[in-house]
Order: C-alpha cells, then sequence, then structure tokens
C-alpha cells in the first residue's frame, strides 16, 4: 500500500473516532474528515477523497466475556471456544490499518440464537456497522423474532444457514417461513443465506414468492468444485440470478478452491459465470474473521483478500471493483459516505 493510501486511511480513521458515536454522526461524520484533512499534504487529500468506499460485507464478532457472552453453538455437541476472542476491538483495529470504512456483523454461530454481542457492538458503533442476526429458523414464531431483533436493536436483517440442515430443510418453505418472509417485505430486512449450491431449488420458490425481500447468497453458496456435479451446482447459482432480489458474496474462494493455492485461480472460471449471470452490481465481498483470528481459522489475512479483488482476479475492471469491494454493500446496507 501507498503512503499516501495508508495516511489517507489513517485521516479518515481519526475522523470516524471522533464522530461514529455521536447522535449527529451522519451529519457531522464528513465535515470531521474534511477538517481532518486539511491540515494533510495535498496528495494525501486527493487520495483520501477518491479512495472509494469499502465494506466488508461478512464480519464475525465474538467477545472474551464468555460469562457475559456465553457460547451456545446450536448444531456442535462438541464445539471448542476458539483460543482468540474476535472482539470489535480487534476488527476496528484491523479496519483502520487496511482503511476499511464499514462492515456488516454476521452473528457467529458459536452464539446461536442470543444475539446480544453484535447488538451492543452495533449499539457502540451505529455509524460503522450493520448488523445481521441468527435466528432459529425452526421456530414457529420466526417472524416475531426477526421483527424483535430489527425493532428493538437496530437490525438489518437475518442470516440462515440451511447448510447445517441438510436432509432438514422443510422449515425453508414452511407456512411460518412465509408469514417470516412478509414480515421482511414490511420491514424492510435482508436475507443471508449460508447455503449449500443443491440447496438452492428449494430456496428458488420463496424467491420468486417474496421478490420485495432482499437476500444475499453466501460464499457463492459452497458450489464443490472438487466435486462430480460441480457444473450443476455453478449452474444452480447462475440460475438465481433472474431474481431480481438476489445478491452473491464472492468470498471465502480459499475454501472453494480445489488446490487452495492462493490466489485461488482455479475458482476464476465459476466467479466468472456468476459475474457474467448476476453482473457486477450484485456482487458483494467479504471475509469472515478479524485480526489474529485469520490465521487462527486458516484463512488469509486482510491484505490479501483485498488484493485478491484489486490486483488478482482479471477479468473485474476497474469500476467493478470498486462495486464490490464497497460500492454495492453501501448501497445495500445503506452506509452514509
Amino acid at each position: 500500500m501507498s503512503v499516501a493510501a495508508i495516511a489517507s486511511g489513517r485521516a479518515m480513521a481519526s475522523a470516524r473516532s471522533v464522530t461514529e458515536n455521536t447522535p449527529q454522526c451522519a451529519a457531522v461524520s464528513r465535515r470531521s474528515f474534511l477538517a481532518t484533512l486539511a491540515a494533510a499534504p495535498l496528495a494525501v487529500q486527493a487520495a483520501a477523497l477518491a479512495r472509494s468506499r469499502v465494506v466488508d460485507a461478512h464480519m464475525h464478532v465474538w467477545s472474551g466475556d464468555t460469562a457475559r457472552f456465553p457460547f451456545a453453538h446450536p448444531t456442535d455437541r462438541n464445539f471448542k471456544p476458539p483460543a482468540i476472542a474476535g472482539t470489535a476491538e480487534l476488527l476496528i483495529e484491523e479496519m483502520d490499518q487496511q482503511a476499511i470504512d464499514f462492515a456488516v456483523l454476521v452473528q457467529v454461530i458459536y452464539y446461536g440464537w442470543d444475539n446480544r454481542y453484535v447488538a451492543e457492538v452495533f449499539r457502540r458503533h451505529p455509524r460503522r456497522f450493520r448488523a445481521q442476526g441468527l435466528i432459529d429458523p425452526t421456530a414457529p414464531d420466526v417472524a416475531a423474532k426477526l421483527e424483535f431483533w430489527m425493532r428493538e436493536h437496530g437490525f438489518s436483517g437475518m442470516r440462515f444457514s440451511p447448510i447445517y440442515y441438510r436432509g432438514r430443510e422443510e422449515w425453508m418453505t414452511s407456512a411460518a417461513h412465509h408469514r417470516l418472509w412478509k414480515k421482511a417485505a414490511e420491514l424492510g430486512a435482508i436475507f443471508n443465506f449460508f447455503i449449500a449450491a443443491p440447496q438452492l431449488a428449494r430456496l428458488d420458490p420463496m424467491l420468486a414468492a417474496h421478490p420485495d425481500v432482499k437476500v444475499v447468497i453466501d460464499h457463492l453458496a459452497r458450489v464443490d468444485l472438487a466435486g462430480p456435479n460441480a457444473e450443476s451446482e455453478i449452474a444452480q447459482l447462475v440460475a438465481l440470478a433472474r431474481h431480481r432480489n438476489v445478491w452473491v458474496k464472492v468470498s471465502e474462494l480459499n475454501l472453494l478452491s480445489p488446490s487452495k493455492q492462493a490466489p485461488y485461480a482455479d475458482t476464476w472460471p465459476c466467479v466468472q459465470r456468476v459475474y457474467e449471470a448476476f453482473g457486477p452490481d450484485r456482487l458483494i465481498w467479504g471475509t469472515g474473521f478479524p485480526g489474529a483470528t485469520r490465521a487462527q481459522a486458516g484463512r488469509p489475512s486482510l491484505a490479501q483478500e483485498l488484493a485478491l479483488i484489486r490486483e488478482q482476479v482479471p477479468f473485474f475492471s476497474a469500476a467493478d471493483k470498486e462495486k464490490i469491494l464497497g460500492g454495492n454493500a453501501a448501497r445495500l446496507w445503506g452506509f452514509a459516505g
């Protein structure tokens, strides 16, 4: 990263630290930003003002205070807590280092349906973050739970994870979920789906029946590029492009790659087909884990994740990269520049 880029990231971080926790933050953030830049060299000012917003649209956080925020993994009885806490403080430090403007907090599965830590982080940093929670998808009152977290805690929506319910996905098209989707349309909710490609057929009729609900498919629907049905799985994902209420996260290429070798070029034919089907306006970038927890989870660093989109995927234009790295997510989740 250039000196100017680093300096501009620091300038913006300084402006954020002054404004993001005040009631007038949306109104004063740009004024504070410009005031901070006024004392900077002209080259730094130009770099900061020209740089597009960057949004990490998939970020998990968890507290080190297990007494206040106990883990309650809903599907793994043998769950062992990670050695390093993925705190909001760790996340913000890393975001500032890499000039990441905003992030979407996606409730980590470690807490199950207890979204209190994400709610607290969002309450402390309402300008910088958005919140996507988890609720029990099999609960008959799932629509009421969505309304509670959105109205009482300001969440943007929920994440559902059919991938943990393979062979038990009946809830996806149940009467309770039709009520949920109707409530989502009423509230303007965004749904994330952590879903395997073969499960997309069950999601498809819900997308058609509820076209006003915005849906983001996480991690390219975890297409199994090393499996015998890779072509069919890619086709199932691409077919969802006909629904204008669907976006796709170009994320976790390190896990999708059969070779596991950076820059994961063996995933690019799949990514290109999704790109050609959905277009650059409906692709979103995200990473997953903050700071040192990336290495703990065997994932690329944030700098590597940024470089993958900015420098290595060969068919993204400069304009595409700006949209994928932040513009699309900023519009979808309503981040103010």
